[in-house]
């Protein structure tokens, strides 16, 4: 049955604060996403093997992983504005500083400091965009909020391999972080959610994370375990096994993600979790068993669009699954229970997928992701299982 049964008008989505939103997060993540397959060859280009690119990796995503309790307390304490805002210039101060560095040393340094600001900034748009879309519409919008990302993903890491092939890594950074201060320009024109005294006291208790959000944070986790080596390992694999087109497979993979985004959330508004989570899933399996086996370009290409398709039908779905049952003055702690999980699985994969590959080669990297991803389909199982008991009861 369709969870939306009256025939009210829709709410706007797309007002000036969203806008700007969503711009915002376009920029940012452009100037992410051009460092994601770049930092390995900077790290190769520093003296290091693949156990140091896991870390260096996975160093900055368990710096905001553990940043993000204490900044979703401080969205409901300090303001969305003052987190966002403060997170966005950390991280443009340490992405610009990159290029400077000779040393892995001062790199991992660098690296945890852009963690931080990365854990803040993250957190905060997402709450920000939480509080400006309709709770009628909260799938659809948090989709489209999310096609921002998925939009610099589709021309970061492609520029990001271009731009290095053609000049220095200190320019190169330099432009990054250029891009992250259009953002920081444009977060300060948004018109915040104002701290409310009386949710600022009930939210001074600092709690580590939001119970309602562990469930969908917990698949989450073993979902973005796969993108730990996506991201760090993919580049040199692919170059490893002389297939050529690692550019275009992040440009098919965001597109895919994209066409995902047009539906996926409106399909979670009407019909839950339930009608995304197990397809989304299963086509990121296919896609990692067959990373595992890459002979050729076209199989590369197939990945792209499987993962794709899978991670932007789950991916939203779970994030606004995380925040459906949560007070707004809790809203932040659940964005950043959410996306500390999302962190973890990200920089738990990198470390270990770099020890992985040390010992075993590249190619088990994907096994294991596989693996990973059926976890997440069983785990959701047995959430299902417990919780038609628990109605049963009731009833």
């Amino acid at each position: 049955m369709d969870r939306q049964t009256n025939a009210k008008p829709k709410e706007k989505i797309w007002t000036r604060d969203f806008v700007l939103i969503v711009l915002a997060n376009f920029f940012i993540f452009l100037g992410f996403q051009m460092t994601l397959p770049t930092i390995p060859l900077f790290v190769e280009e520093l003296g290091g093997n693949d156990q140091l690119i896991g870390m260096v990796v996975g160093i900055f995503t368990f710096s905001a992983l553990l940043l993000r309790p204490f900044a979703g307390h401080s969205l409901e304490t300090k303001g969305r504005g003052f987190v966002y805002i403060l997170g966005l210039a950390i991280f443009v101060l340490s992405v610009g500083s990159f290029g400077f560095l000779t040393s892995l040393v001062f790199l991992f340094i660098i690296r945890i400091i852009q963690g931080v600001g990365w854990g803040f900034s993250t957190t905060a748009s997402g709450t920000i965009a939480t509080d400006l879309i309709p709770p009628t519409r909260r799938g659809e919008g948090m989709g489209y909020f999310g096609l921002s990302g998925n939009l610099a993903l589709a021309f970061g890491p492609a520029l990001g391999l271009i731009l290095t092939d053609k000049l220095p890594f200190k320019p190169f950074f330099l432009i990054c972080a250029g891009l992250g201060l259009v953002a920081l320009l444009l977060s300060s024109k948004i018109h915040y959610k104002k701290v409310d005294k009386k949710q600022e006291k009930a939210t001074i208790k600092r709690n580590l994370y939001e119970k309602s959000a562990l469930k969908p944070s917990l698949l989450m986790f073993f979902l973005t375990v796969t993108f730990g080596g996506m991201a760090a390992f993919l580049p040199l694999y692919t170059a490893q096994k002389h297939i050529a087109g690692i550019q275009l497979f992040f440009v098919l993979y965001a597109f895919a993600l994209m066409v995902t985004r047009t539906f996926a959330g409106q399909l979670y508004d009407r019909k839950g979790h339930r009608a995304v989570f197990i397809p989304g899933t299963l086509l990121i399996l296919t896609a990692m068993l067959l990373l595992s086996w890459l002979p050729n370009s076209l199989i590369l290409y197939t990945v792209a669009c499987l993962y794709g398709l899978g991670f932007g039908t789950v991916q939203p779905a779970l994030q606004a699954w995380s925040i459906e049952k949560v007070s707004i003055n809790r809203r932040g702690m659940a964005n950043a229970t959410f996306f500390s999980f999302f962190d973890l699985g990200i920089g738990f994969g990198a470390i270990t997928f770099g020890q992985i590959s040390h010992m075993f080669g590249y190619s088990s990297i994907y096994i294991a992701s596989a693996i990973s991803v059926f976890l997440s389909m069983i785990l959701y199982s047995v959430f299902l299982y417990k919780e038609r008991g628990s109605a049963a009861q009731e009833g």
